[in-house]
């Protein structure tokens, strides 16, 4: 049975933001509609919904802003994604599901809140397009009240290393994004966390962490 190869570390984390955003800027329409046609892509997506608990929720890296258009309705949304394109594209894609969200152009790694601003966070299919996992989960876990909920949905290795999920997480990573071992990421940031496994051949994981009091509530050096 293969061990899963996690990635390293970019050394130059700007560089590497830098090609990810001309990217999504480049098939922000492609990727736009692929979401919207998709339907076992929305299926995964709304397995996060029922552990959105508000009253201010973030969505980090919110793309077209499908999963905004789910909930914004009831709680006060908020959103932050790097690339601009992806800011305007959920910014009309709110408007034609007639929702509203707070929506600003940021990098995760510095996150224009200050402590303890949410109660809950959202980050789908976003966090292996991350540089430096460990000051993404940080910054996460800085803004988000004690107590709070960190909602995070990724690609990752199959935990019974069956040969599709493994393929699935090895192209994935192929993609040019990196996979990790989240499940240390968030034993290190001392949060207390559940798992499953949503789909493609247990290659699509749901985690939901809570920030308590020991969490580490800021950025890694």
């Amino acid at each position: 049975m293969r061990e899963p190869r996690y990635s390293d570390e970019p050394t130059d984390g700007a560089t590497f933001t830098r090609e990810h955003d001309r990217i999504y800027t480049r098939f922000a329409g492609v990727y736009a509609g692929a979401v919207r046609r998709l339907p076992l892509w929305k299926t995964w997506l709304a397995r996060a919904l029922p552990h959105i608990a508000g009253p201010r929720v973030l969505e980090v890296s919110f793309g077209t802003g499908y999963l905004l258009t789910r909930y914004a309705d009831r709680v006060e949304a908020h959103g932050v994604d790097v690339n601009r394109r992806m800011v305007l594209t959920a910014g009309e894609e709110l408007r034609r599901a007639q929702r509203h969200a707070s929506l600003v152009q940021a990098n995760v790694e510095a996150l224009p809140y200050a402590d303890a601003s949410f109660d809950s966070l959202v980050n789908t299919m976003a966090f292996s397009g991350y540089p430096d996992g460990r000051r993404a989960l940080a910054e996460m876990t800085r803004v988000l009240r004690p107590g709070g909920r960190l909602i995070l949905m990724d690609i990752g290795y199959p935990a019974d290393r069956n040969r599709l999920g493994m393929w699935i997480a090895d192209l994935w990573k192929l993609s040019g994004d990196l996979l990790r071992d989240m499940g240390r990421l968030f034993s290190e940031a001392r949060l207390e966390f559940s798992h499953e496994e949503i789909g493609a051949f247990g290659s699509v994981h749901l985690w939901c962490a809570t920030r308590g009091d020991g969490a580490e509530a800021a950025p890694v050096a």
